[in-house]
């Protein structure tokens, strides 16, 4: 008791690492300390970061083509936090069931076998340790380029270039052309490997696509809300209550049960970028790999969460001011003052971050625990209004 209370009084020192207050905070929380977890995310970390590595080259000759040059490419995005959590996951599980490691230093490529019932029927075979890891990591590749390739639709829809990185003077137009080609050759690319695998995973993936894309085309409605909601309009608030921030699922999702369809903007947040990662998951499953479902949940509550504190959070005056109905624009349009939105953000992150990082102890998943930590330790809450 008292190593824990020592540990959450460091966890809250701003003046330490923010990874080291997350394993800290994590272990105040749950008693765990899993040293092994500190190795497992470096490992993960460098392996992943080995496979951008490869999405990117594939990109670069696409672009040396396109430009008649050779060019250097990086695209910043952090929605692969999610596959690396997954691949640590499998890791974790394969070497408890191991004599040896089954982690080997070359990283699977190419596509994994695929079973076609594995969604309504669970992992038909108990694979081997190594094979464990040589699907997750089969997975993991085309996870990432597929992720990557969402990230780069949703900027060339929104005209958003900065996370385009190249090594020349690139104007507006060369900006557009390089994340069109960069997009393109993901792709084309992400198009011959789902070719080569049954239809069943493509339709998993392009479900949880279809799913999300509903949601964007209701964000014409939701602008329309905000700006009554705005000028005063109680009807639009009290729409803005109903239809966004407690919105009945039409359909259950895959993953959540009752307790997770009750919180605060569940539907709406599912909807915008939980499902992608359930659909994420799903590829895993049709890979043979057992995951189980507490997993699922800690990592689709987690990335909900993390969309709220970090993106939402950060973007609060620039979404105000652009009429965009997050869950952070929505509180202070709902609460009763500044002070009370804040509170209010505060309290929602919270239930999702605590109860990601409740099922990630429940499936032995110390990582994706710490990662939630970390998620919440970063958060600058203190940019909005009534936070002080």
């Amino acid at each position: 008791m008292i190593r824990t209370s020592v540990a959450g009084a460091l966890a809250d020192r701003r003046r330490l690492p923010t990874a080291l207050r997350a394993v800290l905070g994590y272990y105040a929380d749950t008693g765990i300390f899993d040293y092994g977890s500190l190795s497992l995310k470096s490992e993960v970390d460098d392996r992943t970061e080995a496979m951008v590595a490869d999405v990117n080259a594939r990109v670069e000759e696409a672009l040396a083509e396109e430009f008649g040059h050779p060019v250097s490419f990086d695209y910043d995005t952090k929605l692969i936090l999610p596959a690396q959590l997954t691949l640590g996951y499998v890791y974790r599980s394969a070497r408890q069931q191991a004599p040896g490691d089954p982690v080997t230093d070359s990283i699977a490529d190419g596509v994994p076998d695929v079973d076609e019932a594995a969604l309504e029927q669970g992992p038909a075979q108990s694979l081997s340790p190594r094979e464990m890891v040589v699907r997750a990591e089969q997975m993991t590749r085309l996870s990432i380029e597929a992720l990557i390739d969402g990230d780069m639709r949703d900027a060339i829809n929104d005209d958003e270039f900065e996370d385009f990185e190249v090594d020349f003077d690139a104007d507006e137009d060369d900006l557009r052309r390089v994340a069109e080609t960069a997009q393109g050759a993901l792709q084309s690319h992400l198009d011959g490997l789902l070719e080569a695998m049954p239809p069943v995973v493509e339709e998993a993936y392009q479900w949880a696509v279809d799913y999300s894309e509903a949601h964007q085309d209701r964000d014409d409605y939701f602008r329309e809300l905000m700006t009554d909601a705005e000028a005063g309009d109680e009807d639009a608030i009290e729409a803005i209550r109903s239809e966004y921030k407690f919105a009945d699922y039409e359909e259950d999702p895959p993953t959540f049960a009752d307790r997770e369809k009750a919180l605060p903007y569940s539907k709406t947040q599912y909807a915008r970028v939980g499902v992608l990662y359930d659909g994420m998951l799903d590829l895993y499953r049709l890979a043979g790999l057992d995951i189980e479902p507490a997993f699922a949940k800690s990592i689709v509550l987690a990335i909900i969460g993390a969309q709220i504190w970090l993106d939402d959070v950060d973007d609060y005056d620039d979404d105000r001011r652009e009429g965009q109905l997050t869950p952070v624009t929505a509180e202070y349009l709902l609460a009763p003052d500044a002070e009370a939105g804040y509170r209010h953000v505060l309290d929602i992150t919270e239930q999702y971050l605590d109860l990601a990082g409740e099922y990630a102890t429940d499936a032995d998943s110390p990582l994706t625990g710490i990662a939630a930590e970390y998620i919440y330790r970063s958060g600058e809450p203190d940019v909005l209004p009534g936070s002080f």
